[in-house]
């Protein structure tokens, strides 16, 4: 009593200010943030209104961290970090000026971090203005005013997702203000919602438990991996390298907890074999379709970025063999997570280290362990410039994904997605340049858009975003096999007349084997190439431009032949 007495009275000695940051420097931005703002009406400090702008952005209140990052990056004395969480917050807002101008001041003359994150921005505007052949939706019967996410089918009627909504006023998280995460579940429906419950082998349940969630479930839906931070004491974890003398910080990392289905009730029967929290977290299980190959997210040493995808294979009595990397094909220096094996047998998985529209994106991958093809970047709606992942599907054409997106009833939602498959009668085939139509063939009932294809600077490999192009046009042929193309490949003004030339042959070429890869005949196919003539703008030789101006004539444009 008396140690606890005087540790009272020594933080009452404290400022405000102090408290403030020792609640910061702790990540419990939720109650640090009461305090900056009591500070900020007495003095208008750039340091405490960047701390402000990063409570803000850590507990998922978006709008007001770009309020707060654009008081503090207005002072001279704001830091690089600020420029740069604004920028990406503008992003989101999809505010593209504004948010280069911020990547600018943070990038400097670090010309190959400011290229991509401009080409980010680039790549944001112009998939919204062609949206993929997907329709997503709010899933508002699931979703409440705090986080949602996660979701896993559990049989044929039943959904289990991770949500952190209040279920008890005393078990708060200071981080964000809400409750821990744990599993709920429910039917298809999205009625009669109610938490999962998981017990240990002494029957005592694990919704008191800190962080629980996501779950994956193998085929039968009798084997449960689940993710959950580690309840270990504070004493028997190793202190983080940054901490203060006498102010020991630690890191809760997440583990794998294996349970299985018996008699109704889950339990807990152990620890997945490769956890180590005190020195690597594992998480985001997933199985492959006969439950031979796990699949999660790790930072283990030995990967190729700040959290990689990994692999274990089960060995014939059952265990499971030492993780492998998934390799640098999906894995980037960045935050790769998220994986999910599709019913289609494909990898879905998170990105933020691919070309994409900000945050997170979605992108899908063939093959297994570590083998696989490039992945594709699935577009808007399905990706935003906001956080979008964990999609589950059992076709490839239908499912859930998670989204913080704009327009949601919490800070992350979860969504339902449906390819639209139907083809209304009595349309024509638009083939489209930027503001022209070139030509409208009549036929018996497609409503297919051909939009042109892009290529980076100086390549002419095929973009994901140039597959999905080409994969619609792969389809509307097959459609309608007495079809012919007629396929124009072009560069932007830079370099010389003859090299762009070789280019944008090379270009077409490109196009054409992937449409032959594609199972569509050869001789269906009509190409030209023009170098760095018929430009789309006024982007010549000399003429300054924007990489963006730039990019719109770096193309391959379509038109179906007249006969």
């Amino acid at each position: 009593m008396l140690i606890l007495a005087k540790y009272a009275g020594a933080q009452e000695q404290l400022s405000l200010k102090q408290q403030a940051d020792n609640y910061y420097v702790r990540y419990e931005y939720f109650k640090s943030l009461s305090l900056y703002l009591k500070l900020v009406k007495k003095k208008t400090d750039v340091r405490i209104l960047e701390r402000i702008a990063d409570c803000y952005r850590n507990i998922n209140h978006y709008e007001d961290a770009e309020t707060w990052y654009a008081k503090a990056t207005a002072d001279p004395k704001a830091s690089k970090a600020s420029h740069y969480y604004y920028a990406e917050i503008l992003l989101r807002d999809e505010k593209f000026d504004l948010a280069k101008q911020q990547f600018r001041l943070y990038f400097g003359n670090e010309t190959a971090g400011v290229a991509q994150k401009l080409a980010l921005c680039d790549s944001a505007a112009l998939w919204m203005k062609s949206p993929s052949v997907y329709k997503v939706k709010n899933y508002t019967v699931l979703n409440s005013s705090f986080s949602d996410w996660g979701l896993t089918y559990n049989g044929k009627t039943g959904l289990i997702f991770t949500s952190d909504r209040i279920a008890d006023e005393n078990d708060l998280d200071y981080r964000t203000g809400n409750n821990w995460f744990k599993l709920y579940e429910c039917d298809t429906s999205g009625t009669s919602i109610r938490q999962f419950d998981v017990v240990n082998s002494l029957g005592q349940s694990y919704n008191d438990y800190y962080h629980f969630g996501p779950i994956a479930l193998n085929k039968t839906a009798d084997t449960a991996y689940i993710t959950v931070t580690t309840a270990r004491s504070a004493i028997a974890l190793p202190a983080d390298s940054d901490s203060t003398p006498g102010n020991n910080l630690y890191t809760r990392r997440l583990h794998l907890l294996m349970a299985h289905k018996n008699k109704g009730q889950w339990v807990v029967t152990g620890n997945f074999p490769y956890d180590n929290v005190e020195k690597y977290s594992i998480g985001e299980a997933a199985l492959s379709k006969d439950g031979k190959i796990i699949y999660f997210t790790s930072d283990m040493p030995g990967g190729f970025g700040k959290t990689d995808i990994w692999y274990c294979e089960k060995h014939a009595d059952g265990s499971w063999g030492s993780p492998v990397n998934c390799g640098k094909t999906i894995n980037t220096s960045e935050e790769d997570a998220f994986p999910v094996i599709g019913g289609d047998d494909n990898l879905y998985y998170a990105s933020k280290g691919l070309p994409g529209m900000g945050g997170y994106d979605i992108y899908c991958a063939k093959g297994q362990k570590d083998q696989w093809s490039t992945p594709v970047n699935l577009k808007y709606p399905i990706n935003s410039t906001s956080d979008d992942f964990y999609l589950v599907t059992n076709d490839g054409k239908s499912g859930y994904l998670a989204s913080n997106r704009e327009g949601g009833q919490g800070s992350d939602d979860i969504y339902t997605f449906k390819r639209i498959e139907s083809i209304p009668s009595k349309q024509i085939v638009k083939i489209k340049t930027p503001g022209t139509t070139i030509a409208k063939t009549p036929m018996p009932n497609p409503n297919i858009v051909i939009n042109p294809i892009y290529y980076d600077l100086d390549k002419a490999e095929i973009r994901p975003d140039a597959a999905t192009e080409l994969d619609k046009l792969a389809i509307l042929l097959k459609q309608y096999p007495a079809m012919k193309i007629e396929l124009s490949s072009y560069t932007d003004s830079r370099a010389s007349d003859q090299y762009n030339m070789a280019l944008s042959e090379r270009r077409a070429a490109s196009v054409v084997a992937y449409l032959v890869e594609a199972g569509i005949s050869r001789d269906r196919l009509v190409i030209k190439y023009y170098g760095k003539t018929h430009l789309v703008n006024n982007c010549g030789d000399n003429v300054k431009c924007t990489e963006a101006e730039h990019q719109l004539n770096r193309r391959t444009e379509f038109r179906v032949m007249e006969n």
